[in-house]
C-alpha cells in the first residue's frame, strides 16, 4: 500500500488491473485502518480516472453475493454524496416504477453523508434486511420490488465500513455503489453528484448491454430535484433538459428537504406515498420515477413514462407495493 499512495500521491493513477487488486487486497484486511483511510481521503482530493473506477468496480462484483433473477430488473438509485438533505426521491422513485409494472431490484444502505439513506428508512418502518435469494424473488412475485442492503451483498467490505463512517463524508464507495448492485440488473436509472461522474458512467455503460439513464442536475444534486437544468446521459447520447421540459414547476431547495432523523424522513416518506404530499414533493417523485421508467421503455417516450409514474404514485399502487414489500402479504 506503501507504494500505491506514493504513487497517487505524486498524482499517478492506478491501471485497471492495479485498482481491481488493491480494492481485492483492501476488502481482505491485508490493509490497516490507516491505510485504508489514507487509501480513501486521496479520491476525496483528486478525481477519480475511468480506469481506476473500473477496476475498482470489476473487483466489487467479483467479490459480492450474486442475486440472479430471471425478470428484466431494474434499479433506481443515486450515487449519494451530494450533501443536500433531501428526503428519500430515489427509494420512493424505485416504490413508484415498482408499481408502474417494472420489476425493481434496489440497492441500498444506510446514510454516510445524509442524514437517511434507503436502508435506514425502510429498517424505521421495520424491513428485514436479507440475502437470501429466494425470499428477494417472492419479494418480486409479491410487490414487484426486492431490496438489497449492500453490506449484506459484498461482505468483503466489512473491513471498509467502520471506517467510512467514521469519516463520515463521500467516499470513492459512493462512486461505486450503483455499479455494483449484486443482481446485475439490465435497466438501470443512476443519480451521481457531479457533472463528470456522469460522463464516466456514460462511458463505462456504453461497452455494457444496459439500458440507463443517468442523471444529474447542475446544481449539484444527484437526481432530477427540478430545482435548475439538468443533464442525462442515456443509450441515445446526452441531454440538457430543464423543468419544463417534463411539464414540471421549477422548486426551490428547501421543498426538498428532508428533515433532522430518520423519524422525519420516514414521516416525508409515508406522507407522499399516502397522497398527502405537497405538489412540489410529488413533483419530484414524479420526474425520477419517469426519468427511470423512459430508461427501459425509451422507445415509448419521456411524456408517456411521466405520465406512468404520475398514475402509480397517484392511485396508490406505489403505497401497496410498499406494503407488499415490509407487510410480506
Amino acid at each position: 500500500m506503501k507504494h500505491v499512495l506514493t504513487e497517487l500521491i505524486e498524482h499517478r493513477s492506478l491501471s485497471k488491473d492495479t485498482a481491481r487488486q488493491v480494492l481485492i487486497d483492501l476488502a481482505s484486511g491485508k490493509y490497516n485502518p490507516s491505510q485504508t483511510a489514507s487509501f480513501m481521503t486521496v479520491y476525496m482530493m483528486r478525481g477519480i480516472t475511468i480506469d481506476e473506477l473500473q477496476g475498482f468496480r470489476d473487483a466489487m462484483l467479483e467479490l459480492c453475493i450474486p442475486v440472479r433473477i430471471d425478470a428484466p430488473v431494474m434499479d433506481v438509485c443515486g450515487t449519494g454524496g451530494d450533501s443536500k438533505n433531501t428526503f428519500n426521491i430515489s427509494t420512493l422513485s424505485s416504490f413508484v416504477v415498482a408499481a408502474a409494472g417494472q420489476p425493481v431490484a434496489k440497492h441500498g444502505n444506510y446514510g454516510v453523508s445524509s442524514v437517511s439513506g434507503s436502508s435506514n428508512v425502510l429498517e424505521y418502518f421495520g424491513y428485514q434486511f436479507t440475502n437470501d435469494v429466494d425470499e428477494l424473488k417472492r419479494s418480486i412475485d409479491r410487490a414487484n420490488i426486492c431490496f438489497m442492503h449492500a453490506p449484506l451483498f459484498h461482505p468483503a467490505m466489512k473491513n471498509v465500513a467502520p471506517i467510512r463512517r467514521e469519516l463520515g463524508v463521500k467516499t470513492f464507495f459512493n462512486m461505486l455503489g450503483p455499479m455494483v448492485n449484486p443482481a446485475f440488473p439490465t435497466r438501470q436509472l443512476v443519480g451521481v453528484f457531479n457533472l463528470e461522474l456522469a460522463r464516466q458512467y456514460g462511458y463505462l455503460y456504453q461497452q455494457t448491454n444496459k439500458d440507463y439513464v443517468i442523471l444529474h442536475s447542475l446544481d449539484g444534486y444527484d437526481e432530477v430535484s427540478l430545482t435548475s437544468a439538468f443533464k442525462y446521459f442515456y443509450n441515445g447520447g446526452e441531454v440538457l433538459a430543464h423543468p419544463h421540459d417534463l411539464q414540471l414547476p421549477k422548486l426551490t431547495a428547501s421543498q426538498l428537504q428532508g428533515g433532522n432523523t430518520v423519524e422525519d424522513s420516514a414521516k416525508i416518506f409515508m406522507t407522499i406515498l399516502e397522497g398527502k404530499g405537497t405538489a412540489a414533493q410529488n413533483a419530484v417523485v414524479i420526474a425520477n420515477a419517469g426519468m427511470a421508467l423512459y430508461c427501459g421503455h425509451q422507445k415509448e417516450g419521456l411524456d408517456a413514462a411521466l405520465a406512468k409514474a404520475k398514475e402509480a404514485l397517484e392511485s396508490g399502487r406505489a403505497l401497496m407495493s410498499f406494503k407488499k414489500l415490509i407487510d410480506k402479504k
